[in-house]
Order: C-alpha cells, then structure tokens, then sequence
C-alpha cells in the first residue's frame, strides 16, 4: 500500500503527493520518519449491537437476509454493497463470523465482550484496554500520557488493577473532561506534601490511586504528547479524508495517539441499537463506517504503522436473523461476526460460518475469551498470563480463551 492508493482513496488530494508532509511542528520527509515500531490497538466500538448479518455475514435471497446484497472483497469472502471502499481492502482485514457470547443485555454484554468475564458483584474484572496499558504501558518509560483513552466513548476500567488502568475519557473533538487550565505550583506542592503523609498511614490504596491520578493530571497538563488530540494541526486534506464526522475525528486522534506510543485507544461509533427501521438506517450508517476504516487502514500504511497495529470493531452483541414488525433487529447473541483488521492480524479471509438463515453456528463457535485472547497475544503479550484479584483469586487474561485459529 503506497501513498499515492491513499490519496486516491481520500479524493485525489495532490498536494500530500509532495515530498514532505507538515504535521504540526514538525516537518515529515517521508513516512518512515513517523514509524512508531511498538505495538498498540484501536478497539472501534458500535455501541447498541450492530446487526453484523447485514454487514459481514448476508444472507442474500432469504427471508432474514434483507434489502442489501453482499459484493466480493479483495479478500476471499463478501461483504454489503454500502462498505465498497473496504471491499477494496478485503486483504487487510478478516471476519470471525461465528463469535457467540450469550449475554444479549446491554450493560452485560459491554461487560462481557471488554472483559472476558460475566458481571459478578465479588469482582470487577479489567477491561481489554486496560490489561494492555498494563502489560504494555509500563514499559514504555517516555510515556507523559495514559496509555489507555476512550475517545467519544465510555468504556470499562481497570477492575482489580487498579483506577490507574481505567480510560482516559475524550470526546470526539480531543476535549477533555474536568482537566483544569492554569496550574498554581504552590497549591500543587502543598497537596503533593498532604497526600504524601495521608499514604504513609497506611489508609489504605484510594490515596495512592488519588495520587496517582493527581500526578497524571498534572502531566496531562505540561506533556507535548497531549497535541495527539488538536486534530487540527493535521493537515486538511487528511482531515477530509476521515470525514468531518465525532467518528471520523476520533479515529484520526486514535491514529495520532498511537503515534505516541498509547499502547490502547478504543473509539466509540453508537447508533446500533436498531429495533426499527433497520435497513433505512444502514444506508447512511454503513456509508460513514466504510469511509472512516477505510481510511484509517490507509492512513496506517501510510505512515508506516500497519504492522504494529492490531485493530477489532464490534458492539455488545448482533442481532436478530428475524426481521421484527416494526422493520428492525432485535438483540441477539447467539451468532454474530467480528471485524478484525491491523497487520497484527491475518486478513483476507472470513472464519467460522452461520447456517443459511443465520440462526446457528455452522462449525466452531468462538467466545469473547477467545477473541481477547487472540488479541492480547497479537499484542505480544502472553495469553495464558494469571492475574491475583484483590480477594487473591487467580484469573487468566480473557478468562483462559483460546487463541482463534487463523487470526494471529
């Protein structure tokens, strides 16, 4: 993948083609200077449950099928007619289309899919992201900034590792929530000596959390590295080209976090909780989704940074093959398909498969412990690591799932 395939993509935007780019301050000869040689991953999440059977897994000339036919990729399989651009690019992702996770509530199956783990009141397990910012970001030294945000969504936090590892929030403009201007150096040192004999008596671990917030906060406010979220100085026609969209943006900070060196950005793109109207909502939906992957995969070749760069898109849940009264889908988790994109992971190919009508798995199903799995270990971390839980019980990353064959 070549510049000249993305200016393309973008709209034939001529004047990338020179031979420097001007990204902020700094002035890029060419995209190797921009290589960012350590791993990290773009969690994209379609809050509400997409009804990916409508997306990556048609059902042509079938009841449950729908309006909208399937086109051939690149890849060795098809996807709908309203995401061309990425058929274009059907080599560099892959479909695990027959995941199946069982939990089709809402705040239970957000839970699920990030963690691994079924809610359970004794424990509150760490997040996807949160696992990577910690196996990966403690390592990296130069990091001033979290190594885990949420851009333009919530997401789930730390669990029993700690308020350290919950999500930096941003919204989709790269603002940030209750982060103060003007810091007074004096005050700052006076808290800096209260919380200092307040955790020397032992009261326990919220102070040092509160701490090590305090401190994040205050490098939040001094790093250079907090320019990854002023969108602003890229220069415009790549800002055209992710669309001037929340989702479009927040893919674009995500990008430029990743630059950073931010091990896990997770960017969220709601709107899919589609009990109605469905198929009319796809058409402006699908259109928006295909422009800003599409760009992001380019925009990652572009920049030397496919290759480290694991990317996953998926809500809590898909939906219905039956199409309800009122011309929707209603939850369903029993089968549905996952996007899977980035060089960490092998594309061009679709895993696992549905029966015709989309009700069954046909073959091996694939759980969210599975899909984690397969993801921390693109990451290069140890899928079979165990963690102790603050009431000393040993859990593994994504709940002992195994790696899904094929994928890494």
């Amino acid at each position: 993948m070549n510049r000249r395939h993305f200016l393309q993509h973008a709209g034939g935007l001529a004047s990338l083609a020179s031979t420097s780019l001007s990204f902020g301050q700094t002035i890029v000869k060419n995209s190797s200077q921009l290589r960012n040689d350590r791993k990290g991953a773009i969690l994209i999440w379609l809050g509400g449950g997409p009804p990916t059977i409508d997306m990556w897994d048609l059902k042509p000339g079938t009841k449950e099928g729908g309006p909208h036919m399937p086109i051939n990729t690149a890849g060795d399989f098809q996807i709908s007619e309203l995401m061309p651009e990425l058929a274009k690019l059907g080599k560099d992702f892959s479909v695990v289309r027959s995941m199946s996770t069982g939990e089709a509530d809402h705040m239970r199956g957000t839970y699920h899919i990030h963690t691994g783990f079924k809610p359970n009141p004794t424990v509150v397990h760490p997040s996807l992201g949160s696992v990577v910012s910690y196996e990966l970001g403690r390592s990296r030294k130069d990091l001033e900034i979290p190594a885990f945000f949420s851009v333009g969504t919530r997401s789930i936090g730390g669990g029993f590792l700690g308020t350290t590892y919950d999500p930096f929030l941003v919204n989709s403009n790269g603002q940030i929530n209750n982060l103060g201007g003007n810091l007074n150096k004096n005050r700052l040192e006076f808290l800096s000596t209260l919380e200092k004999n307040f955790i020397d008596s032992n009261r326990g671990e919220l102070p040092i959390d509160h701490k090590n917030l305090y401190d994040k906060t205050i490098k939040l406010n001094t790093s250079p590295q907090m320019n990854a979220l002023k969108i602003n100085t890229e220069p415009q026609q790549v800002r055209n080209a992710y669309g001037a969209t929340g989702f479009g943006n927040s893919a674009l900070i995500a990008r430029r976090l990743l630059q950073q060196g931010v091990p896990f950005v997770e960017i969220g793109f709601g709107g899919w909780d589609l009990h109605q109207m469905t198929h009319d909502t796809l058409n402006t939906k699908l259109p928006e989704l295909d422009k800003v992957v599409s760009t992001l995969i380019l925009d990652l070749k572009r920049l030397d940074m496919w290759d480290t760069t694991a990317i996953m898109m998926m809500g809590e849940f898909g939906r219905t093959p039956r199409i309800n009264q009122n011309a929707g889908r209603d939850h369903w988790a029993a089968t549905w398909s996952a996007f899977v994109s980035g060089g960490l992971f092998k594309g061009g190919r679709a895993i696992g498969a549905t029966t015709k009508d989309g009700k069954m798995i046909d073959g091996l199903a694939y759980t969210a412990q599975d899909l984690m799995a397969s993801t921390v270990a693109a990451l290069g971390i140890d899928a079979d690591t165990t963690y102790i839980s603050k009431r000393g019980r040993p859990m593994k990353i994504a709940n002992g799932g195994k790696i899904i064959e094929g994928l890494v």
